[in-house]
């Protein structure tokens, strides 16, 4: 699985064959045509650059491509793919230009471009759609995950008397509810983007490897249902007991899992009797996780349970939070519920403070390409002239413009973007103002950004 050749789709082969006489160049840009959010964040270019695009194809690599794509009955460059070998020491000939990642853009504006940097080989700007694209992913987690925070934010500064605990109002729980160990790598470290808190250990270990992010999630000791339900039903208590007793001192945070069986009254006696003085002589912070039910109507009544047994104190804005004790919800979430479990916990005079969610599937896998209507086209061509007129070489504008859909009408000639007056501009490519600055050119990484550096710009 390792052979780039065969990182496409099957009609991508028989594209070289297609195009106009005498073309030398493609030029291509992606973006994000609209969908359910305004704005984007750029992110996961990086990892895609040096974990595929920046290792070279081999001899062995044409010969396993040309057996395949013969059997699969569609044509194969393989002359073109072995100039590459030769020409090129087999890295693709390709240079992009792209936004420096971590930039929030509005939609409808180019976030990266391709070209070919060599004109023998210009079908290699179309031949890698297939993996360009799937930059739609990364963005994607990114940008839900911003607008998340967004709306925490909000809440917060109207009920909070600061946003110190904004980083680790979201955890990703999502790593079990993706795809592939890829995809959770890649939009666990989407998300980190946003946010501090993660239990996807392949998402935190790609922010760290491949932007140098040294620890980019944290997470805290926590249970899951077996270690309280391996101790019956009867002794959920000691179970709850036991998890003080190893992880509860001054300053310390520990999540329980507490509806096995019944959170309200795990809540109203196991915490909120047997357990309590246990809890506030620990020092620590208790957060309670339910697991089931209707989200909005048992996090109400958690709060209300919990304010009557530990108490609370009014901050600043009149609200109250809780005394040694929080809650996370973890189960059924999604950017929609999450605003409406706030907006209820205000409603009942509760700060934001109290509450941190964990997103599994809404966070990482509930998202496709149409969720930010994603595409990569074309824009322009490069062909040369007769040879009766010499060596000169013209770029042409490309664009579709679908009668019977006008949010599928595509962008025409050499693209750039530009920030102008505060607001985000299409601009030409060789515009001095252009923000696509150049970043991979024929296997070399030419731009390497960092982690923190990322963090600042999606802020």
């Amino acid at each position: 699985m390792s052979n780039l050749i065969l990182d496409t789709d099957s009609y991508k082969p028989s594209h070289y064959l297609q195009y106009p006489p005498r073309t030398r160049n493609l030029f291509n840009y992606l973006e994000s045509r609209g969908g359910e959010y305004k704005k984007t964040v750029f992110f996961g270019l990086q990892y895609l650059l040096e974990e595929y695009l920046s290792r070279p194809i081999s001899a062995l690599d044409v010969d396993e491509a040309a057996e395949f794509f013969k059997a699969h009955g569609v044509p194969f460059n393989d002359q073109g793919w072995r100039g590459i070998v030769w020409d090129h020491n087999g890295f693709i000939p390709l240079k992009i230009r792209a936004l420096p990642e971590g930039t929030v853009t509005p939609t409808s504006i180019p976030l990266l471009t391709c070209e070919a940097t060599d004109p023998k080989y210009f079908w290699v700007v179309g031949w890698f759609e297939t993996m360009i694209m799937r930059i739609w992913y990364p963005i994607t987690v990114a940008t839900l995950s911003y607008h998340v925070k967004q709306d925490i934010k909000k809440y917060l500064n109207e009920t909070a008397d600061d946003l110190s605990g904004l980083p680790f109002k979201l955890h990703d729980f999502g790593s079990r509810g993706v795809s592939s160990r890829e995809s959770a790598a890649i939009g666990g470290a989407s998300h980190l983007v946003n946010f501090q808190g993660s239990d996807t250990v392949v998402g935190v270990h790609l922010a760290n490897k491949y932007y140098n992010a040294g620890m980019a999630g944290f997470s805290i000791p926590a249970a899951e249902h077996s270690t309280i339900t391996s101790w019956g039903k009867e002794f959920e208590v000691e179970a709850f007991d036991n998890m003080l007793n190893k992880f509860a001192k001054p300053g310390s945070i520990l999540a329980v899992v507490s509806d096995s069986y019944d959170i309200f009254n795990a809540a109203e006696n196991l915490w909120g009797f047997d357990l309590r003085q246990k809890v506030i002589d620990s020092g620590a912070t208790v957060v309670i996780r339910p697991d089931s039910g209707d989200p909005i109507i048992t996090v109400n009544k958690l709060l209300h349970i919990l304010d009557n047994k530990f108490g609370s104190k009014v901050n600043s804005k009149g609200f109250r939070v809780l005394n040694h004790v929080r809650v996370i919800q973890g189960d059924g979430l999604s950017p929609y519920v999450i605003e409406r479990l706030m907006a209820s916990a205000k409603l009942a005079g509760f700060s934001v403070d109290n509450l941190a969610f964990g997103m599994g599937g809404g966070l990482l896998q509930h998202v496709n390409r149409d969720t930010l209507r994603f595409a990569y086209k074309c824009s322009a061509i490069e062909r040369a002239a007769p040879l009766e007129y010499g060596e000169a070489t013209y770029w042409f504008d490309v664009y579709k413009q679908p009668v019977d859909d006008p949010g599928k009408i595509s962008k025409k000639g050499l693209l750039g973007t530009k920030l102008e007056e505060g607001k985000f501009q299409v601009t030409h490519r060789d515009d001095p103002a252009n923000l696509l600055e150049p970043v991979f050119e024929t296997g070399k990484i030419l731009r390497r950004q960092t982690f923190a550096d990322i963090r600042k710009r999606a802020e």
